[in-house]
């Protein structure tokens, strides 16, 4: 065999035949890294919650900072003023009523629809015949435009008539002023939120029950526990992490409810169904003269205390994990 010598300056070149290639592999291309992957996934929820909620929250923000009018709104010069809109709304005759009447709507509202809701869950639980059918039928709440039902509520608490009067009047009852009495407006509101939120309660509290193991309840039937000892000892505890969500998702809804007390009484009268919800509407949409900034300021009073229960349920949540 014939060997080839190469000179000492010249590195050897392979031979290649003819339509081969006897040369060293090329490289194989790095796969992309997935994190573009992700990112393509994860631009249109920021761009969603940029536009729909950290912007809207930062002009909130910025109206309860300023001194806005009409024209300063449009224009965009309104002067910087602080704190001020917030000293305003603090020293305003309407904050104390305001404030006790959306403590009052939020915890009296998220107490009944929990526990109506947890007893009809409970309830259709039990798989009877037309468990189903009646589910559905105690969902039409919650699914009516809230406008309809507010609308509903209205006509039927009428004081002249109102079918609520109509039906008191069978019994013997004298008739009650619900929507233009001071002392009975803010219960009015009540009944009528507490009637749509129970279906919410409802299916989410059932679902969590669908997931409790039926051989619990037999072991405790054997037993001898009765029926309320199974509540409370199985249902109601292993339940808890799905009550804190449906209680966390309910505060939220109803410290901003907004429509039902508005078409129902406006927040009357002379503000005995006043929140912080209508009162924020009426500064800022409801004069002839807008108080932007006091309105905003009183926004976000209602935004800072949902974030405070919804920072508190984390803290709760992390030390169950824990323990």
């Amino acid at each position: 065999m014939k060997q080839t010598t190469y000179p000492p300056d010249r590195p050897p070149v392979l031979e290649q035949n003819e339509g081969t290639t006897t040369g060293a592999p090329r490289p194989r291309r790095r796969p992309r890294s997935p994190q573009w992957a992700a990112w393509a996934f994860l631009t249109p929820v920021t761009l969603y919650l940029g536009l729909f909620y950290a912007y809207p929250l930062y002009r909130n923000l910025d109206l309860s900072l300023r001194h806005y009018t009409v024209r300063s709104f449009v224009q965009g010069d309104a002067p910087f003023t602080g704190l001020a809109n917030y000293r305003t709304v603090f020293d305003d005759p309407t904050f104390g009523p305001a404030l006790t009447h959306t403590v009052v709507f939020t915890a009296v509202c998220l107490f009944f629809q929990y526990a109506i809701g947890l007893a009809l869950a409970v309830f259709f639980n039990q798989h009877f015949r037309l468990s189903a059918t009646l589910r559905a039928l105690f969902l039409v709440p919650w699914l009516l435009p809230l406008i309809v039902s507010a609308s509903t509520w209205s006509w039927m608490l009428n004081s002249d008539s109102g079918i609520v009067n109509a039906a008191l009047h069978i019994v013997g009852v004298d008739p009650v002023n619900w929507l233009t009495s001071p002392s009975w407006s803010l219960t009015s509101v009540i009944i009528a939120n507490i009637w749509i939120g129970i279906p919410f309660n409802l299916v989410v509290l059932y679902s969590g029950l669908q997931s409790i193991p039926a051989s619990l309840y037999e072991a405790a039937a054997l037993d001898g526990a009765n029926a309320w000892r199974r509540f409370w000892h199985i249902t109601f505890p292993l339940l808890r992490p799905v009550s804190a969500v449906t209680l966390l998702l309910g505060l939220v809804y109803t410290l901003k409810v907004f429509d039902i007390i508005w078409i129902m009484t406006k927040g009357g009268p002379a503000d005995s169904s006043t929140t912080f919800a209508t009162w924020s509407y009426r500064l800022g949409f409801g004069n002839l003269l807008p108080a932007f900034g006091p309105g905003a300021a009183v926004g976000n009073l209602l935004v800072v205390a949902a974030l405070v229960f919804g920072l508190v349920y984390l803290r709760v949540q992390r030390k169950q994990t824990l323990a």
